[in-house]
């Protein structure tokens, strides 16, 4: 029997809760959260312990494993007690704020021998699980560029007052929405060495990004264009897709589908042809004990607590493939900061870029600059 604390009773909270127990082996020893109202509706209608602090709940119960599902600002703090109390932790996502932070987390867990997982669910859907399969069987070749994407409407007018549209507490598209499809990629092509051309746009809030473009570099030469935006009301609700080209083929995936087309030349999988292949999420999930907003939160729960059981530290979403994470949203961030690199006006390219075209393509733009001005209104 695996004993569980959950901290943090918001929506993920909520629904780690309802699905953790209703899995075998598992005992629930305590819940913590801030809101004394909350606490005391769940004791009266589930018997459980219920604490409004952390370190009420270490000193009055001894738990095998946690599940953090604070704002994202506290797991830090919360993972790094947790650790030194001895306990194996499953943290929603994003793991820290801060790489460093997470590397810490990481050295502290692997001292002790705990398990740790981060909850980026979409490795356990379906589709996206296949897409993994078929590159790491060679399906498509060498991947030679990519477009992850996620779109939905979340913030459809302006609005404040939760931890979500502050940046300091982890809010942003950026995090809450893009880490998905990052989380994906760098699961599908490993750690980026580089991000170029990063904004992060506010369409209605005052202090967040609501929408995030950006180019993600690859060491093998591959790259990644990132288009998220959540205040995008043409979607009924989150929307993640990557789509995944390489030389023997392509990859098309979401919540729903693996649309593969191959070449005749390619590596075809069992269950594949050359040509279009379609196979659907239903026929590639496993089920699972307890149904709740998806098969893929039951799935990443129970991967955890099999884990605890046999004290398994390797596994899908450790701490580790988080901070790659991490790390890629922090350079975005700092990429954003810079701004645009090239900087062309309507009569000069600047110096730098001039002198790094040939001679005969520097004489084309001079001379089409110089047609396009000709043709405007009381320009010579």
């Amino acid at each position: 029997m695996v004993k569980v604390a959950v901290i943090g009773l918001g929506k993920m909270g909520i629904s780690h809760l309802s699905m953790v127990r209703a899995l075998p082996g598992v005992e629930v020893v305590g819940i913590v959260d801030a809101t004394t109202y909350l606490l005391g509706v769940l004791k009266k209608y589930t018997g459980l312990n219920t604490y409004t602090s952390l370190d009420k709940l270490l000193a009055d119960v001894t738990p095998d494993a946690a599940i953090v599902a604070t704002p994202s600002r506290l797991h830090y703090p919360m993972v790094k007690q947790l650790l030194g109390a001895g306990l194996s932790v499953f943290c929603e996502k994003p793991f820290t704020l801060a790489s460093v932070e997470g590397d810490e987390l990481v050295q502290l867990a692997a001292a002790k021998g705990l398990v740790t997982q981060v909850g980026y669910h979409n490795r356990f859907v379906g589709a996206f699980g296949e897409v993994k399969r078929l590159l790491d069987a060679g399906a498509i070749g060498t991947v030679t560029h990519g477009l992850a994407e996620a779109y939905g409407p979340v913030v459809l007018k302006p609005q404040g007052g939760t931890w979500r549209s502050k940046s300091t507490e982890g809010g942003g598209c950026l995090y809450d929405y893009a880490a998905h499809p990052l989380n994906l990629i760098n699961w599908y092509l490993g750690e980026p060495d580089g991000v170029g051309g990063t904004v992060l746009n506010s369409v209605f809030s005052a202090e967040i990004d609501d929408e995030v473009s950006s180019t993600v570099y690859y060491p093998g030469g591959q790259t990644v264009s990132v288009s998220v935006n959540w205040s995008d009301e043409s979607v009924r609700k989150m929307t993640t897709r990557i789509t995944l080209w390489g030389t023997g083929g392509r990859i098309f995936a979401d919540r729903q589908e693996v649309q593969v087309y191959l070449r005749e030349d390619s590596v075809i999988p069992e269950g594949y042809q050359a040509g279009w292949n379609v196979r659907y999420t239903t026929e590639l999930t496993e089920p699972v004990n307890f149904y709740l907003r998806g098969e893929e939160y039951t799935a990443q729960l129970a991967h955890f607590i099999e884990r605890v059981e046999r004290n398994e530290t390797g596994g899908v979403n450790t701490f580790e493939s988080a901070v790659v994470t991490d790390r890629l949203i922090e350079r975005m961030i700092e990429d954003s900061k810079r701004g645009p690199r090239v900087l062309i006006s309507d009569d000069v390219i600047k110096e730098p870029v001039k002198q790094s075209l040939p001679a005969k393509v520097r004489t084309a733009v001079a001379s089409g600059i110089k047609r396009v001005r000709a043709l405007l209104p009381g320009q010579k």
